[in-house]
Parts: C-alpha cells; structure tokens; sequence
C-alpha cells in the first residue's frame, strides 16, 4: 500500500494502482490532478480508460431550488441499501468575480460520510458553460475504474439550453418542483427534450398535480420517446437502429413524484432508473450513448489542445497591440483573427 505524506509527491504510476485498488485517498489526489489538469493526468487517465465500462452514468439536472442534492443523497442511499456502490460528482457554479466556489454540496450531502461505498466529489464549473466543469467527464472516467456500481452527477442549476449532461450521462434525470413556474420554461427548449426520466420534487407542495399535468401534457406533445440524444459536432455519424424505429420498443418517459427529504418515492425512481439501464442495453441504444460520450471526449480534448497551442504561439504583446488595434477601430475581430491564425 502506498502510503501519502506532505513531503513526497505520489507517482502517476502509484496513483493510477491506488484508484484500482480502491484507496480513497490516492482516488481523491487523483481526482485533484485530473481535475488540476497536471502533466500527468492524460497518462493516468489513459492508464485508467482500459478499466472503465462498468459504471452506469445517471445525470441529474434541472433548475436551482429544485432539490436535486437532497434527491441525489436520497438516491444514493437507495442504492447502497441495493448493495451498489456510488460515486457522486457534484458540480459547483464559479463565481465569475473572484473565481471561487462554494462547494456547498459537501454541506448538504454530509449523511454519505463515513459510507465505504460511496464517494463525494464536489468539484467547480471554473466558467465552464453547460452545467458541467470541463473535466467532469475525465473525473467520471477515474470513479468508474475505480470499480463504482453508479455513478451520479450532479449539474449546477442549469437554464433552458445548458444540456451538456445529456452527452455525458446514461440516463438523464429531469428535476422540477411544484410552483416554480419550471413547467413553463421546459416548453421553451431542450431541458424538457433530454430527460428520460421527469421528476417533479419536493411532491408534498401544493401544486404539484398541476405541475405533474403540465408536463405529461408536454411529453405528449413532444411525442414520448425515445430521447435518442445524437451528436451536434463532426466527428460521429450514427443510424438509430431499426428497432427503436418501432413505437413499442421505444423507451416512454414519465413523471415521477418523489419526496427526497424523507425518501418518499425514491425507491421507485430507482427502479425506474435500473429499468432504463436495461432497455438501452436490450435496445442498442447504450452502445450509441457510449459513441456518443466518446465522440465528445475527443471533441473535447482535440478543442483543450488546440487552444493550448494557438494562445501557446501567440506572444503576449502582439495580442495586446491587436487588442489596442481593435478598440481604435483599425481594424475588426474578424480580419484580426484571420491575420493571427494565418501566422499559426
């Protein structure tokens, strides 16, 4: 076993053999260097991939307010008293003025500590746009070599367009609370069109028939599957196999009520979860969501390091004279980008 100190920097080799025997400390230092983005995270993350498989990824999201951490250590515990193990990756949103973050899903899901079987990481979106950090899915990648059963992530509260989960999770959990007016505002765009399954929190309110309607009605209208989540990038073509083409073999998505607080529901919305794990397995479509994830890990990383290299063969003083250049109105952003890339 290897044994942490202040004074001694784990090797990426040792890290890499503590995650895959279960250490949680290595886990968490390994965690910190993936998320940190060291030297050594692609060669521990690329020593990790060929472990990874087993997790079944389930997104949760929806609007703040909405309960989604106290469902989520509800979930969690459902799980544990299934005999699963659980990873938990809750995103944080980053203060675009100081730069911090609050963290505060460590706060709330304190009732997980002292668990074996589960694991919190709390992490930040560090300005990252779409509900998750921008390594989120490097962090997912580590929790499943790890040898976690489920793995849960946790959006920040996110708006009308910010799906990004849906590209990184399995199965995708919509999260609305009664009289919040989050009905309405799911008609206008894609949160509603990404959920496989709804769940309408907090169910002890008053309102929360009305809000149940409301959204079955908008299932209806949107047609009630499947949420074949394809790729919007240009690395991946896939076809929807033939059988999902068949409206009985399509998956339905429904309305859940669930009480977190006091675990009203949460079993339910459990197995409805596991249900969904096997009709993506028994219909294909898990193999296309797992395309798909690949498809925008590469995206993504091909992006990180293209901007790496672009600003790395950029001097410092020839962007401030073009940035000087563009507020005198010299020139535009256009032709100054087009001068700059030319040089690349």
């Amino acid at each position: 076993m290897v044994v942490a100190t202040q004074q001694t920097r784990i090797s990426a080799g040792d890290l890499v053999q503590g995650v895959l025997d279960g250490q949680r400390l290595l886990l968490a230092r390994t965690i910190t260097r993936v998320e940190n983005q060291d030297d050594d995270a692609a060669a521990m993350l690329a020593a990790l991939y060929p472990h990874t498989g087993h997790a079944h990824i389930v997104g949760v999201t929806g609007a703040p307010g909405t309960g989604k951490s106290t469902l989520v250590t509800a979930l969690a515990r459902s799980y544990r008293h299934a005999g699963l193990t659980v990873g938990i990756v809750a995103i944080d949103p980053t203060s675009p003025f100081t730069g911090g973050a609050l963290l505060g899903d460590r706060v709330r899901m304190r009732s997980l500590v002292g668990d074996p079987g589960v694991f919190v990481r709390s992490m930040a979106t560090r300005g990252s746009l779409g509900g998750l950090s921008k390594t989120t899915g490097d962090v997912v990648t580590v929790l499943d070599a790890a040898g976690f059963d489920r793995v849960i992530v946790e959006t920040v509260g996110v708006g009308q367009a910010e799906v990004e989960i849906a590209s990184t999770a399995h199965t995708t959990l919509v999260v609305e609370a009664p009289g919040m007016g989050d009905e309405v505002q799911a008609i206008k765009a894609g949160i509603l069109e990404i959920a496989d399954v709804m769940v309408v929190n907090k169910a002890d309110r008053p309102g929360v028939d009305k809000t149940v309607r409301a959204l079955d009605m908008m299932l209806q209208i949107e047609g009630s599957g499947p949420r074949l989540i394809r790729h919007h990038g240009h690395l991946l073509r896939v076809e929807t196999p033939a059988a999902l083409a068949e409206d009985e073999n399509r998956w339905q998505v429904t309305v859940m009520k669930t009480v977190a607080a006091d675990g009203t529901g949460v079993s339910e919305l459990r197995e409805r979860i596991e249900a969904h794990r096997s009709w993506l397995q028994e219909s294909g479509e898990m193999a296309i969501r797992e395309q798909l994830r690949i498809a925008n890990t590469l995206e993504n990383i091909i992006r990180a390091e293209l901007n790496r290299r672009i600003l790395a063969s950029l001097p410092a003083a020839k962007m401030d004279g073009m940035v000087e250049a563009i507020r005198r109105r010299e020139t535009d952003p256009y032709t100054a980008a087009g001068e700059m890339l030319a040089h690349i």
